[in-house]
């Protein structure tokens, strides 16, 4: 038989009837409504102190190979993901490549089909929910072409991936892909930023324009994670990271501004100073040559 509760008598127990149960929100732009492990996974990859994640992207080569500075993950960006808040990968390497004690939360891509040698917005999903799960991602991934030539099986791979997702508590992030013929300029990006959150997304990556990306933030009612696109000279791209941050957006999910840089560690680490602690881009920039110079004058290991 259980035990009497006998340390104190019922009157002389503190109830705080005069104190009502606090009933917080979340802290995450649009997740209010979402069950309890969908906000845990969100926390886990946005700083609840910020509001905002650096996530690491390394998924390039679903498309196109041994993108130039993932030819060896193990070597060359292993070192850098626990600098990370998150990261951004395939199960394959994943799987292959991932220390198992690594406790970042993993952003999973789960579309795919055509290469670099293809029509890319001919894509299906190519990953099991339920792999997902035994993966113990924190939220999984895919392209949505708007404007493409296969735009609507792109925006159902999504919303069949949302539903699946929606059934085990994993949130989805849409990544608004845009082909070499499509504007990148601030209508097109609130259009497909729209239409992600629209049909169900939790969050959407899409791309910095320097005119306008304030209004493509403010019309999207969940979060906006700057994706970090083609390589640009370090100055540049933590001033883009910088406004992106300062004009609404949720964090960022670089790849080759950070493992294509000179100083790939250095280079995380300003970085996360911008988005968590916005630092302005040329203190982030002196932070980032600092660390560069202390890493050069390191002795390099034997054996």
């Amino acid at each position: 038989m259980p035990e009497a509760d006998t340390v104190k008598p019922t009157k002389e127990k503190n109830y705080y009837e005069h104190i009502p149960m606090a009933t917080p929100g979340f802290f995450l732009k649009g997740a209010s409504a979402l069950d309890w492990g969908m906000k845990n996974r969100l926390a886990r990859i946005f700083n609840p102190a910020t509001g905002r994640t650096v996530m690491l992207a390394i998924d390039h080569g679903y498309f196109q190979g041994p993108t130039t500075g993932l030819e060896r993950i193990d070597l060359n960006i292993v070192p850098l993901m626990p600098m990370a808040d998150a990261l951004m990968l395939t199960r394959g390497i994943l799987r292959t490549t991932v220390p198992p004690a690594l406790t970042k939360p993993i952003v999973l891509r789960c579309s795919g089909g055509p290469s670099i040698l293809k029509e890319l917005s001919n894509e299906e999903l190519a990953v099991d929910i339920e792999d997902a799960v035994r993966l113990n991602v924190a939220a999984v991934t895919l392209q949505v072409f708007i404007g493409g030539e296969y735009e609507t099986r792109s925006v159902h791979n999504m919303t069949r991936l949302v539903d699946m997702g929606l059934r085990l508590g994993i949130p989805t992030m849409a990544v608004t892909a845009v082909g070499k013929t499509m504007t990148r300029d601030a209508q097109y990006f609130r259009l497909a930023c729209r239409i992600c959150a629209e049909l169900g997304a939790h969050m959407v990556k899409t791309y910095y324009c320097e005119e306008g990306f304030e209004t493509i933030t403010a019309s999207c009612p969940v979060p906006i994670v700057m994706a970090g696109g083609k390589k640009l000279p370090e100055l540049e791209a933590l001033t883009m990271a910088y406004n992106a941050i300062q004009q609404g957006a949720a964090g960022v999910d670089m790849g080759r501004n950070i493992f294509q840089s000179e100083a790939p560690k250095a280079m995380m680490q300003a970085i996360a100073k911008v988005v968590h602690e916005s630092l302005k881009p040329k203190a982030a920039f002196d932070l980032y040559e600092t660390l560069k110079n202390q890493e050069a004058g390191k002795p390099k290991r034997r054996g």
